[in-house]
């Protein structure tokens, strides 16, 4: 019964403790649900005016944005319209200009109509004035123009040289206020130094009883020297001694063999000169072809055209930069094929391309192109292999160098010429300058011979005497100096002497 009791009282307890428990919770439960009710509601109420508050915003940013559109709009629409009435004028204004051109040119045209017809009616004018000309004085318009022109050129030639020689005499009579002006424009110019050692040649002699017989009665003698060999002969109060003045170093050993074929001789007179250096102009090209074929055994160089050859012993006569041109092609073969053994190289071809990469620099006709490219249309017309003339070619970088020969051969000549004392620039533009001094004067009609002497102070042209006359002479000499006098640059004056020599020869059979 107390078990009972017990387990009814627990079960009733239990019931209790349930319906307690529910109603508590029931409680809360409904305590929160209106919590969340109510924080909801704040919550919505917050979200609202915030989107209401947005929504304001936008639309206040839309109107200004429509604003500003509409404002763009309008200043748009404004310069529509102005532009429409400026176009308006602007053609407005062109139509009255097209109007006025029209104008313009129907009396443009009508002024033209009139001016053929006048023109018409001169040219038959002056057409029946030559007729009638040509009637009266019997000869036609070509003709008398003709030998109206004529007339005319000869007049002008004529007075122009007078006028030359009375401006030369008058010169003369102011000798000294012409030598200061002179020597004012010598300082003005671009001084150009004179190299003594390349441009002179000193002849000794016994005594001095043989300097009057090289100058020979009246100066025949030294004057047939000097035209036949192109080198000035000074002659003064130097003891046993004649200095043999000239830029080209052929001419000077011409005429210093020359001179010492004479001397022995004793028979000097103006044929036998002719003769003699006739003679020795042979004798020095024998000798070239000779100091060519030495140097090409000395360096073992095999198989070289006889021309090639003969060009290289004009290199013993020939100096640049006023180092000798055959020494330092020699020194530049022998560099070469050194550097080309060291890299593993052929040093034959070495050798003969250094040997012939200035050849260039003694051409017969010395044509207007650089050494480099002359020397290799030699090389290539003479048969030489491509890597040489390359090489020749591109040693001043004219062309593009295609072997491995030919910076060697660069290199090598650039060492032989960086020498200390090796060359003189000067001496080179030296020689340039007196050589196109001689051309400047050999191109006129006319011409034979041209020489520069006393260091390019003076130009000696012989011309000849069936083809230029003496008037015409005074004339030659006077367009020379003018046109050395406005193509080239040269210190001090040059004075330029026109021989015309007439000769009569007859043969006693």
């Amino acid at each position: 019964m107390n078990i009972i009791i017990g387990v009814v009282a627990f079960l009733v307890g239990i019931g209790v403790t349930y319906f307690t428990l529910a109603f508590v919770f029931n409680s809360k439960k409904n305590r929160l649900k209106k919590e969340a009710e109510t924080e909801g509601e704040v919550i919505k109420k917050k979200k609202m005016l915030e989107a209401k508050e947005h929504y304001l915003q936008l639309k206040a940013e839309h109107e200004k944005t429509v604003h500003e559109r509409n404002l763009k709009l309008a200043q748009s629409e404004n310069r529509i319209r102005q532009k429409e009435t400026t176009l308006a004028q602007r053609m407005e204004e062109t139509q009255r200009k097209s109007r006025e051109v029209d104008n313009l040119r129907e009396n443009l045209k009508n002024q033209i109509e009139i001016a053929e017809r006048k023109q018409e009616d001169m040219e038959k004018a002056h057409k029946q004035q030559v007729e009638h000309l040509e009637t009266i004085s019997g000869l036609s318009a070509g003709e008398a123009k003709g030998q109206l022109m004529e007339s005319l050129k000869s007049e002008a030639r004529t007075e122009a040289m007078s006028f030359i020689n009375e401006i030369v005499d008058e010169a003369k009579m102011t000798a000294s206020k012409e030598a200061k002006r002179i020597v004012l424009q010598t300082i003005q110019r671009i001084a150009t130094e004179v190299a003594i050692e390349n441009s002179v040649t000193v002849f000794h002699i016994e005594n001095e009883d043989v300097k009057g017989r090289i100058i020979g009665r009246e100066g025949r003698n030294i004057r047939a020297l000097e035209a036949a060999t192109g080198v000035e002969i000074i002659v003064d109060d130097t003891p046993e001694s004649i200095i043999l003045s000239g830029f080209d170093p052929v001419r000077r050993e011409v005429a210093r063999l020359a001179l010492h074929q004479l001397v022995i001789d004793g028979r000097i007179h103006p044929a036998r000169i002719e003769e003699v250096v006739a003679k020795i102009q042979k004798q020095v090209e024998e000798e070239m072809a000779e100091a060519g074929k030495r140097t090409t055994i000395d360096l073992g160089i095999q198989g070289l055209h006889p021309e090639l050859i003969r060009i290289i012993g004009k290199m013993k006569y020939r100096s640049s930069y006023g180092q000798n041109l055959l020494q330092h092609s020699r020194e530049v073969a022998n560099l070469s094929a050194v550097m080309a053994a060291e890299l593993g190289l052929n040093p034959k071809v070495a050798k003969r391309a250094g040997l012939l990469h200035d050849i260039g620099k003694v051409p017969d006709d010395e044509p207007e192109l650089p050494h480099a490219l002359i020397g290799m249309k030699l090389a290539e017309r003479y048969k030489e292999k491509p890597d040489v003339c390359n090489a020749i070619g591109s040693h001043h970088e004219e062309i593009e160098m295609t072997t491995l020969i030919a910076p060697v051969v660069q290199v090598c000549d650039a060492i032989s010429g960086a020498r200390p004392g090796a060359r003189r620039e000067v001496v080179d533009a030296y020689i340039k300058r007196l050589k196109e001094l001689e051309s400047l004067a050999l191109s006129y009609q006319g011409v034979t011979k041209t020489f520069a002497i006393q260091a390019g102070r003076e130009l000696r042209v012989i011309v000849g005497s069936e083809k230029v006359s003496d008037l015409e002479a005074e004339s030659l000499s006077y367009e020379i100096a003018k046109k050395i006098q406005t193509e080239m640059t040269y210190p001090g004056q040059v004075k330029i002497t026109v021989i015309r020599e007439t000769r009569a020869i007859s043969y006693a059979k």
